[in-house]
């Protein structure tokens, strides 16, 4: 896939920053998520609401550190 270079300002930069789930998310994954919650508000505005809300769960959970590593999702899966 083609990749780009955009010029965007510090503070939209730090914005970007505060989005990001875990500290490698690329900002490519960032940009990605906000543009799904806009494009399902657009479409289903009732949807778009549970999303936003349902994302906000998950980075809480981050944050608590109430998630699994990708090591120990496959130890459980068997993988």
């Amino acid at each position: 896939m083609e990749t780009t270079t955009i010029k965007i300002y510090g503070n939209t930069k730090a914005q970007l920053d505060l989005l990001r789930e875990y500290k490698n998310e690329s900002y490519d994954e960032v940009i990605k998520k906000i543009l799904y919650i806009v494009n399902s508000f657009r479409k289903k505005p009732e949807l778009g609401k549970e999303t936003i809300d349902a994302i906000e769960k998950a980075r809480n959970r981050i944050r608590r550190g109430q998630f699994l590593t990708e090591s120990e999702a496959k130890k459980r899966l068997g993988l």
